[in-house]
């Protein structure tokens, strides 16, 4: 942990000691709102903030507060953009020796928008509905008799325009902006979220209180992917929070565990499609013959009818209780789904897999460990590899 004398405070993602700070009382409010850090009275006027599960920075007034993923903050950004969209690649998320958040997520933004429409903006044809006193289109027939009964015009019309008004020039515009709003940006960054903002000029922003469309891709937009990647993972993570008067906080928080686990069974699927088998991701099934006690395995693979793989992701092990409450788990899930191997992936560092024999079964189960320090592709090599061992068939070029 550091405190610098700008009011600078970094901690680190495992740091259960925090620090204490002084903070007043309408700070210490809006930092807790963010649920960056957990936010505790040390003292009158002091607080104690500890991370919890959540990385992400805050700028709330004249005081910035980081807490850093134990992966980097260019991993993050990768992990994000993969669970969100497989095939973001690690290229698109920044440099691997960024240690501040807010200029490495800012300069990703500009960078991949910036190639993406550099040439020109690519028009799409929007639908458009409206009341016109000429007929253009089609007639929506419906919304004239409920809008206007019994009048001839105007007419409800319904159209499709070409436009750079699109889903997706949205989505890039808003994340500039959102961007662009946050406190002592440097000068230069500002610049550049501005000028590509110009370029944009036309473009409708997406109103904050509505999650951001899906958008997609085809080959004539192809190069537009990674921009949009990047400013949706800015889009759903950074937020405002508004305090009294002029106080506000900016922040970008992310919930590492159900990111990992989510990062994890995607590409796990993704490896697994040039097998022979079937893939189902949080399968919905029961423990018992009752149907009373429900689970929710994160993977199951299954291979002409019968489930061969079971696999659970987790991001944090409970270090006191070992990993024996998710080895039960794991049991469980294998005896009621009738699968002999189970997998338990979880974000610890580089040491070997660990396989365990059930007593009096058949069952293997195996604590997976992935190395999430490893570069993009060395982590998704991880995934192969426990793709092979999970799906205990023959590759296939055939389709599954």
């Amino acid at each position: 942990m550091t405190q610098e004398a700008l009011r600078r405070i970094v901690l680190d993602e495992l740091d259960r000691d925090g620090v204490v700070v002084s903070l007043d009382d309408s700070h210490a409010d809006l930092l807790r709102a963010t649920g960056l850090v957990n936010v505790h009275t040390a003292s009158p006027g002091w607080w104690r903030l500890v991370p919890d599960q959540r990385v992400g920075a805050v700028r709330l007034g004249d005081i910035d507060i980081e807490v850093r993923p134990k992966v980097g903050i260019s991993r993050l950004l990768f992990l994000l953009g993969y669970a969100n969209e497989p095939g973001f690649g690690g290229h698109e998320a920044g440099a691997d020796t960024a240690d501040e958040l807010w200029p490495t997520l800012a300069e990703s933004l500009i960078q991949q928008t910036e190639r993406a429409i550099r040439r020109r903006l690519l028009p799409g044809y929007q639908t458009v509905q409206e009341p016109s006193t000429v007929i253009r289109g089609r007639i929506s027939v419906t919304e004239q008799i409920n809008r206007r009964p019994g009048l001839l015009t105007p007419v409800e019309v319904q159209y499709d325009e070409l436009t750079i008004d699109t889903v997706e020039h949205r989505i890039l515009r808003t994340a500039l902006h959102r961007m662009a709003s946050l406190p002592r940006l440097p000068a230069r960054l500002h610049g550049r979220l501005h000028e590509l903002d110009n370029m944009l000029r036309g473009v409708s922003l997406l109103r904050t209180s509505r999650p951001a469309p899906r958008w997609h891709v085809d080959r004539r937009t192809a190069h537009y992917a990674a921009a949009l990647r990047l400013a949706s993972i800015v889009l759903q993570h950074q937020s405002f929070e508004y305090g009294p008067g002029s106080l506000t906080a900016a922040s970008f928080v992310v919930r590492m565990a159900p990111l990992f686990e989510r990062f994890a069974t995607i590409a796990l699927r993704e490896a697994l499609l040039p097998y022979r088998g079937a893939t189902s991701t949080q399968l919905r099934s029961y423990l018992d013959t009752n149907s009373d006690v429900s689970i929710r395995p994160d993977l199951v693979y299954a291979h002409d009818g019968k489930n061969l793989a079971v696999v659970d992701a987790k991001y944090v092990i409970d270090e006191a209780v070992g990993h024996n409450r998710d080895i039960y788990q794991l049991l469980a899930y294998c005896t009621a789904l009738q699968a002999t191997r189970g997998f338990l992936v979880y974000a610890h560092g580089t040491t070997p897999p660990r396989r365990t024999r059930v007593r009096n079964t058949a069952i293997d189960l195996v604590s997976y460990p992935l190395d999430l320090s490893a570069t993009p592709t060395g982590l998704l090599g991880q995934i192969q590899t426990l793709a092979h061992d999970a799906s205990g068939v023959t590759k296939s070029s055939e389709p599954t």
